[in-house]
């Protein structure tokens, strides 16, 4: 592998827009007017290199801003880039339909494989320059959001605090902690309030305004082709959800109780729900260098391909972990095309999140990195959200004989709150996609009548949930901290799928390591080559979508705890 720099030497190079739309226009002539099936996959490869100029600086600006929201060249960058995607778009658009009416098209997919095919034609439907302006509002929309939560100074115990940070106290082991700590964190949320309200509905209006100009009834149907949905629909989702409330709930509710029972509650309130042991959750036994240390640790036991990965992300310094002022919130992992390397952004807090984030964007990031060495096509070095989530949520998993390095003597604890976690995200999840769907299908909503939807979901979906002296979230205001929402309308039913998946991977690699990691390597390297049931079948997992798939793996979960004496 050729040598690369570190994530400090690469320099950010703003795109020649103009050269791009003339390169973009000379190649898709060249498509359109050859006769030659060798000349068109030479152009395809051309393409794909021509999309590398574009992504590259669109990451790389993507994170030198999320690093420091508060700086202003950062800001001008990304604000660069939000202006230019869709024009961007547009150009891919007029090449890819050349693409997609090619004489040639079977043999261009023997080469390039049908998925590619099945992502464009999905893609082409989200694209016209007729929308171009409305997208650019909609992009700036959700830096507005992402820059006002980056914001947050919360005063609490006389030092400020940001949202990641804050988020230690709320599982603090005294009650009062906890409750004060959520009062301050959702004073920040109540306090921008109007400003939250707005940002949503404009979001939600501008959404629907660019569905109807594409033809669509409302944003539903576009959301879906913007995440490249292929081979599931509404409907299915729809009838995943209804498994969620008769599987998932009712053993979600039993483990609330036993947790207000653990705690030695009369009432278990929303503040209490972050922890689950009178004696305080499980925690990492050191602060980030020496998690990274123990990670390195893991991923050379692990494997050699993981060893390989994971030295050359530390030695690169292709990871962002500590939470810092003015950081954007969240984590994600994303690409650096033009090093072939993915990078990995987060914000550790101090709590077993810094480890099951670092696991969970480091499942992403093998992924990627396999992929990368593997697929030529750009378009393949993630499939597509939902199939992406399964390597993530499942390495969480895979990793779970490692827990010992990081969480020594509660290694225990962490494994039943994981696990009990899992049951609890089925509820919340599920509830956040079902409120979506409501949301575009209903836009011209008051802000107030979404959040009264939203405490319609919570009756549904997480009907235990007591708030008290918290009159945002009490009012319904919760969702709001939820990024997703506001980013990319209907992810976030992906975890929920994923997370089907990756429970799987969970019991798959408890019996048999070496066959599980197996099927795991196999899906990470076959990257977006294939549509998200296609991988599903590829891992040898069961399609969540499948009748009692759901049900089996609630039991699975649930007959684990029994076996652990705690349910």
């Amino acid at each position: 592998m050729p040598e690369i720099n570190k994530f400090e030497d690469l320099v950010y190079k703003r795109p020649n827009i103009e050269e791009l739309k003339n390169n973009y226009t000379n190649l898709t002539t060249k498509f359109k007017s050859t006769n030659s099936l060798e000349e068109q996959n030479s152009l395809v490869a051309e393409w794909n290199s021509l999309k590398s100029v574009f992504d590259m600086a669109e990451n790389l600006a993507m994170i030198k801003y999320d690093i420091n929201t508060a700086d202003e060249d950062s800001k001008t960058e990304q604000n660069f880039i939000d202006h230019n995607k869709p024009l961007f778009s547009e150009l891919n658009k007029k090449f890819s339909t050349e693409l997609l009416n090619s004489p040639f098209r079977k043999d261009l997919e023997q080469k390039w494989g049908k998925q590619i095919f099945r992502y464009l034609e999905a893609e082409s439907q989200t694209v016209s320059s007729e929308v171009t302006e409305l997208i650019q509002k909609e992009n700036a929309l959700k830096v507005e959001y992402s820059s006002l939560k980056a914001s947050a100074e919360i005063k609490f115990d006389g030092k400020v605090y940001n949202l990641s940070s804050i988020g230690a106290f709320t599982q603090a082991k005294d009650a009062a902690t906890r409750k004060k700590a959520h009062q301050a964190k959702w004073k920040f949320f109540n306090d921008n309030s109007e400003q939250f309200d707005r940002i949503y509905d404009d979001l939600v209006k501008v959404r629907t305004e660019i569905a109807h100009k594409l033809g669509f009834e409302n944003f539903i149907e576009l959301g879906y082709k913007r995440l490249h949905r292929t081979d599931y629909n509404p409907a299915k989702v729809e009838i995943f959800r209804k498994g969620v409330i008769e599987f998932a709930v009712p053993l979600a509710k039993k483990l609330r109780e036993i947790q207000k029972d653990n705690l030695q509650l009369d009432t278990l309130t929303f503040s209490d729900e972050s922890i689950q042991f009178l004696s305080g959750n499980p925690t990492p036994k050191g602060e980030h260098d020496w998690i990274v240390e123990q990670a390195q640790k893991m991923y050379n036991e692990l494997s050699p391909e993981t060893s390989a990965f994971f030295n050359m992300m530390v030695e690169r310094n292709l990871m962002n972990l500590k939470t810092l002022p003015k950081k954007a919130g969240g984590g994600f992992c994303t690409r650096l095309i033009d090093e072939r390397v993915p990078f990995i952004f987060a914000n550790f807090n101090g709590t077993d999140h810094d480890v099951t984030v670092l696991t969970h964007e480091a499942g992403h990031a093998f992924q990627a990195f396999s992929a990368m060495q593997n697929e030529e096509l750009i378009d393949y070095s993630f499939p597509t959200m939902e199939a992406a989530e399964i390597h993530s949520m499942s390495m969480e998993f895979i990793t779970w004989d490692w827990m010992k390095y990081f969480f020594k003597e509660d290694t225990q604890k962490f494994k039943l709150l994981h696990i009990i976690g899992s049951i609890f995200f089925y509820c919340y999840g599920t509830a956040v996609d079902e409120f979506q769907h409501i949301i575009y299908s209903e836009p011209n909503l008051t802000p107030q009548e979404r959040k009264q939807k939203w405490q319609e979901m919570e009756a549904k979906y997480l009907p235990w949930r007591k708030y008290e002296e918290m009159p945002f979230v009490e009012n319904g205001g919760v969702w709001q901290s939820q990024g997703h929402i506001y980013s990319t309308p209907f992810y976030y039913i992906d975890y929920v799928l994923a997370q089907t998946c990756a429970l799987q991977f969970w019991k798959k690699s408890q019996e048999n390591m070496e066959s599980a990691f197996e099927d795991y390597k196999r899906l990470c390297k076959a990257g977006g080559s294939k549509s998200f049931l296609e991988l599903v079948e590829l891992a040898n997992l069961e399609s969540p979508f499948n009748e009692g798939c759901l049900e089996k793996i609630v039991t699975e979960a649930e007959s684990w705890l029994k076996s652990q004496d705690y349910l």
